[in-house]
């Protein structure tokens, strides 16, 4: 039920479906408004390569526009999530750039960040087994982070001679686990092991291996059930409000309420309660 006049947007460009979309370099499927991607290269602990890395990052950017997506989950086929940046695909042909090369090189894996942080739809990885260099970062830049007991998180561009300050690394890790933990993390490139992360904060639940998927996707599918135009905006702010002070954020959340109390979805909640009913949210 519609309780405000207007018209869904339909501006050409504006809204698109993703349901169709069949990448090159990992799965996707969509069902239900919960959108599935699966790193898949099981045999190799499911690690990156150029093309993976400019794939994602315009898949994120398509997101931003995706009608038919209104939460994703990101995981890793077999029993490991993503052991970073192929060291034959990357590594080494790395080595053999020039400075303007490695530049255009590390600003596209940035730009895969920047994409995932812009989409207006949580992320929640679902993590087993190794997650590593990259595929640590893919999960730092999510929203929530389900993972398991046996899963090691290792931020480990400090073994291979580089700094720790990889795709917003410095920026990011300190923010969800605290500045000391995330200086140790970073200076030694030591893993995290699961309940470790939980008691940091970096994992939001541990599961079982078996689960851990299911789990992020029954979560996904929650918020999907949610004012998921809301929980845009609710991402929105976290992100923004980063480089706010209080007074400004306050303000800025303002805004941003007052733009949420002019959606259907927060008269539809407020019809349901005075029916003593269970809102039905649409996401307008």
């Amino acid at each position: 039920m519609r309780h405000l006049p207007g018209e869904p947007q339909q501006l050409a460009g504006n809204r698109a479906d993703l349901a169709g979309y069949q990448p090159q370099h990992f799965l996707f499927s969509v069902e239900q408004g919960v959108a599935t991607l699966t790193l898949n290269r099981p045999e190799r602990k499911n690690p990156l390569t150029f093309d993976a890395y400019a794939e994602l990052r315009d898949l994120f950017r398509a997101l931003g526009v995706a009608a038919d997506v209104k939460a994703i989950v990101i995981t890793g086929a077999g029993e490991n999530f993503c052991s970073g940046g192929d060291v034959h695909d990357i590594i080494g042909p790395l080595t053999k750039l020039d400075m303007p090369g490695l530049l255009t090189f590390t600003r596209m894996t940035g730009d895969l960040v920047k994409a995932m942080r812009a989409c207006p739809q949580p992320i929640i990885a679902a993590i087993d087994g190794v997650c590593a260099g990259a595929g640590a970062i893919l999960a730092l830049s999510s929203d929530i982070r389900y993972g398991t007991a046996r899963s090691k998180t290792a931020f480990l561009f400090t073994r291979v001679g580089l700094a720790g300050c990889d795709m917003g690394a410095c920026a990011l890790l300190p923010r969800v686990i605290g500045q000391g933990r995330a200086a140790e993390l970073l200076y030694t490139g030591r893993s995290l092991g699961g309940e470790e992360a939980e008691r940091w904060g970096f994992f939001n639940r541990v599961c079982t291996p078996e689960t851990v998927l299911t789990d992020a996707q029954v979560f996904a599918a929650a918020l999907v059930a949610g004012p998921t135009f809301a929980h845009g905006m609710t991402k929105k702010m976290l992100q923004q409000e980063w480089n706010m002070g209080v007074d400004e954020a306050i303000e800025a959340e303002a805004q941003a309420q007052a733009i949420c109390m002019a959606t259907n979805d927060f008269h539809r909640a407020y019809h349901a309660f005075v029916a003593k009913e269970k809102p039905q949210f649409e996401g307008n």
